[in-house]
């Protein structure tokens, strides 16, 4: 029985063994492969007979686990979308053959890094066949609310790079000063006019033109301004027609007092602002509060358009996108214009070491790993996304072929336990009646 339980002891020791160089094995091989999770090995003792005369060797086991919270240091690349984690949580992504496939929801994989590149139907996907997934924007740059415990609302990133691409003008601010001499008694009582670019909803530039009148009164100064705004979308129609007066007090001077709508959208004191229907629809229009100088001023003798800024922009082409530290997906357009049109969520899980291990770096949730909860990167526990990286392999091949070698001397004693019990029975075998 004892010499037979060494026997056992040294087979397990000898499979035990092949085990722990297999998993140094793939490690080794997986020194240079991007995201690769190395795998430890961890032995325990199996005691068969722990008192009593008589010994039982009850040799060892073997269990093996793959470190998936254990990553790699980051490397530079030069694409913008080689994306990697730092810190905690992981990207989701979904198998290429699946998506192409039509066939429902697609299962979600989660890894932490990737090289991303469009497809010829522009979707970001690495060479192995993974397609980044997120939540994709509104068309104002929004992210919608979407369930965090669930892969509803994620969809395949996808990037029309030659896709054109404008948006309508909604809001103006007009930062223009008037000048004061022109509303004395005497003056010549000549309108200024002032054109601001609009952008319609087919990306057309069209002009809102602005005609100031002075009130030239018959002596002293009126500080008062007819202003009337049209649409050059609809010739000789006037959208709106507003009666400015301005403050000469000496703490206030030269600041909108008050604003009387003759026609048009209502003025706001509240916001300093006014709406306006051109063809397209509504503008608003800032002018300033009462009071204050950030908007329309009457002061010296110069017309000065100082501040006008508006939203909107033409028709542009998307040349490239990148990936924000939040996961925000931008495309850039030849226009100057960014907006966002995507957000890739960081996924998180109580025990990362529980998921499941997949081909090519990828991991599937499990009822060891608990239950995933989707985060913005850099919200809550997760950490954020690094473009323009890749995550290296977790392994340290010094450390891997110190095992290595501690495995082929432990595999080697292991088979003269087993050749010295080979000679101990032969020798038994040998006794002589």
């Amino acid at each position: 029985m004892t010499i037979s339980s060494s026997l056992n002891a040294g087979v397990a020791g000898l499979a035990s063994n092949a085990s722990r160089l297999a998993a140094i094995s793939d490690n080794i091989a997986n020194s240079a492969t991007h995201g690769y999770k190395r795998v430890e090995t961890d032995f325990q003792s199996m005691v068969m007979s722990s008192r009593g005369g008589n010994y039982a060797a009850g040799g060892v086991r073997v269990e093996t686990q793959r470190l998936i919270d254990q990553g790699g240091s980051l490397v530079a690349t030069s694409n913008a979308t080689d994306l990697a984690v730092r810190g905690r949580g992981f990207l989701p992504v979904a198998k290429a053959t699946d998506v192409e496939g039509g066939n429902g929801a697609s299962q979600m994989f989660l890894t932490t890094t990737g090289s991303f590149r469009t497809d010829a139907s522009g979707y970001l996907r690495t060479q192995s066949g993974l397609m980044l997934l997120g939540w994709p924007a509104l068309a104002d740059g929004t992210v919608p609310t979407y369930p965090r415990d669930t892969v509803d609302g994620l969809e395949p990133v996808q990037i029309n790079v030659n896709q054109f691409s404008g948006e309508p003008t909604t809001r103006m601010t007009l930062g223009v000063n008037l000048p004061a001499t022109e509303t004395y008694a005497g003056s010549t009582g000549d309108p200024l006019e002032l054109s601001v670019e609009y952008y319609d909803n087919l990306g057309r530039s069209e002009n809102v033109k602005i005609t100031y009148t002075p009130t030239v009164p018959d002596n002293g100064t009126s500080n008062e301004w007819n202003m009337v705004l049209e649409d050059t979308a609809r010739p000789g129609e006037i959208i709106g027609e507003y009666v400015l007066s301005f403050d000469a007090s000496r703490t206030s001077g030269g600041t909108l007092a008050n604003v009387s709508t003759t026609s048009g959208g209502t003025y706001d004191p509240a916001t300093g602002s006014l709406i306006v229907e051109v063809a397209g629809g509504p503008i608003e229009i800032n002018i300033g509060k009462p009071g204050e100088s950030s908007g329309l001023t009457q002061l010296s003798d110069s017309f000065a358009p100082l501040n006008i800024s508006k939203d909107g922009s033409p028709v542009g082409n998307m040349t490239s996108v990148e990936v924000d530290e939040a996961g925000v997906v931008y495309a850039f357009f030849d226009t100057g214009i960014t907006r966002p049109i995507y957000q890739v969520p960081l996924v998180d899980l109580p025990n990362p070491n529980g998921m499941v291990a997949l081909d090519k770096q990828t991991y599937m949730p499990s009822p060891e790993s608990g239950s995933y909860f989707l985060w913005n990167a850099g919200d809550g526990p997760t950490g954020d996304i690094v473009a323009f990286a890749l995550e290296e392999s977790a392994t340290d091949v010094a450390s891997e072929l110190t095992d290595m070698i501690q495995t082929q001397r432990a595999y080697s004693s292991n088979a003269k336990v087993i050749q010295t019990v080979d000679e101990m029975l032969q020798e038994t075998t040998n006794i002589k009646r």
